[in-house]
């Protein structure tokens, strides 16, 4: 796969970042030179290999998932600038 300028401007729009023309020769090259290694990436055989979370071998700490305390609704509100009905009150930023 080949990365040319028009791509890397489509890229930039729609990513909303502003690229001056001067710029897109080079963007396209080291582009390219991604894709170049995800394709190297690609011809490596990992038939064989589990996938993994972590580098090193560990086992996630669990808990019960038990509820501990509740109706706390008064208590989590009591401080916000504004609550009605136990629900925080902000101020409408959609028009």
């Amino acid at each position: 796969m080949s990365v040319d300028q028009n791509t890397v401007r489509k890229i930039a729009r729609l990513a909303r970042i502003a690229v001056r023309e001067d710029e897109l020769s080079a963007l396209a090259g080291e582009l390219n030179t991604i894709l170049d290694w995800v394709e190297q990436l690609r011809e490596v055989d990992t038939s064989g290999v589990e996938p993994m979370t972590s580098a090193v071998a560990m086992r996630m700490k669990m808990r019960d998932d038990v509820v501990s305390s509740g109706d706390l609704q008064k208590e989590v509100t009591m401080n916000a600038p504004g609550a009605e009905d136990g629900f925080y009150v902000v101020p409408k930023v959609v028009e």
